[in-house]
């Protein structure tokens, strides 16, 4: 963890603040467009068909987001607020839990709030939270798990309870999208890392040491390994249940693994080259999007385009370097998870063999970025120079104003070229 100054204070009414304010953006327009809009159609139905329990639709996906989703359906009718109302709460937790868990790794007041406004203003949350699609959840569970992490790192006293809110987290997280794989064995990995390099003599039952004192690496594996599998296993409950599709149903898989197994073929059986596919250079570089809606719809022409902020995704590449740096030069643990994280999670979609990629599969190494960009605006706080801290944070609230509306399906003026004013790079179009 990152020694900080005692003096800063814990800015969590703040973070409460930023969290209203990104949630009341992110709540105007919810219900527009008024009808399903892309991989909402994939989604509904089977969010539909889960609460029926009537057929196993979208098989190659975890159950949970669509679970959750079908929730809100029933709470607040099948409707657009019904749709999409636990994904803009859900993008919510992400950005609240996000700063909880830069504070704990920094204690530094200045990175957690700058953390906060370059995830507020980054494009990927925002737009995420307003659909009805599954990377919200899982990026949430995920940042809910990290918080607690960190916590647990920070306050080993209550170190077992942390760990155990984290399993929970990366169960579901993992439960929601498989693509948190990577952040669901991090955590065991290094505390398996931190224990064998101490040199333990009972390297499973000893409680010394790092990362977090009073728990064995047995019982880590316990809330980081199997309770997370467990709670995993638990959100396919649903699948013994249905009418069509489930396990041991008329159409349906004969075993739990086989299911499984169903599901990675499906996953790579998707080989049609799609308009909006793109791959991990285009993600660093920022150089491609992805329209979400480009219509008239609900009485005008309006627009969702995915890109990140263009001023903040290129500035965190030579920040992410300066992490690196910091992680390996100056042994800081909080910059050399967040740089873990970028490489663990990018490299992830380097090396996978889906073939079929595309940009909101940048969202959680985009986050880790945020994160390398504030610690280093936070360095330039810490050394006097604090305008130049600020200014990035200014500009990036700017440039979300000014994409605000085709980012958030506002009435555009201009006809069916009225994205143009946006539209910055060619393969932004």
């Amino acid at each position: 963890m990152q020694a900080h100054p005692a003096l800063s204070r814990d800015p969590f009414g703040w973070c409460v603040l930023l969290t209203v304010g990104f949630l009341a953006l992110a709540f105007v327009r919810l219900g527009i467009p008024s009808k399903p809009y892309f991989d909402e159609i994939h989604y509904l139905p089977a969010a539909r068909e889960y609460w029926a329990l009537g057929k196993y639709l979208n098989r190659e996906h975890p159950l949970l987001g669509k679970e959750i989703i079908g929730l809100g359906m029933q709470v607040f009718g099948d409707r657009p607020l019904g749709w999409r109302i636990f994904p803009a709460l859900a993008g919510g937790l992400t950005l609240f839990a996000a700063m909880r868990a830069l504070w704990f790794a920094t204690l530094s007041r200045f990175a957690t709030l700058a953390y906060g406004v370059l995830i507020a203003t980054g494009f990927y949350i925002f737009v995420n939270a307003r659909i009805a699609m599954l990377d919200i959840f899982m990026v949430a569970f995920a940042a809910f798990a990290y918080w607690q992490l960190a916590a647990a790192v920070r306050e080993p006293e209550r170190g077992r309870m942390r760990l155990a809110l984290a399993g929970i987290g990366l169960g579901l997280a993992l439960a929601s999208k498989w693509n948190a794989a990577p952040l669901a064995v991090l955590p065991g990995l290094v505390f398996l890392a931190a224990r064998a390099q101490a040199g333990r003599r009972r390297l499973l039952l000893s409680r010394r040491g790092a990362p977090v004192p009073g728990v064995s690496l047995m019982e880590a594996a316990l809330w980081l390994g199997v309770l997370p599998l467990a709670i995993y296993i638990l959100t396919y409950l649903p699948v013994w249940f249905l009418a069509q599709g489930g396990i041991g149903r008329p159409g349906g898989s004969a075993s739990f693994l086989a299911l499984h197994i169903e599901a990675i073929r499906l996953q790579e059986s998707v080989v049609k080259i799609h308009p909006y596919m793109s791959r991990w250079p285009q993600w660093v570089l920022n150089s491609r999007s992805i329209w979400y809606l480009y219509e008239f719809v609900d009485g005008a022409q309006r627009g969702i385009v995915l890109i990140g902020n263009p001023l903040t995704m290129l500035l965190g590449l030579p920040a992410m370097l300066w992490v690196a740096s910091e992680a390996l030069l100056r042994r800081n643990p909080a910059a050399a998870a967040i740089a873990a994280i970028y490489a663990v999670t990018l490299g992830f979609w380097i090396l996978s063999a889906k073939p079929i990629q595309f940009l909101y599969h940048y969202m959680v190494p985009s986050m880790a970025l945020l994160a390398a960009l504030a610690l280093a605006l936070d360095a330039l706080w810490r050394g006097g120079r604090r305008w130049l801290a600020v200014l990035p944070l200014a500009a990036s609230i700017g440039l979300f104003a000014y994409f605000y509306p085709i980012i958030s399906a506002a009435a555009l003026s201009g006809g069916k070229a009225a994205f143009a004013e946006w539209m910055w790079l060619p393969r932004w179009r």
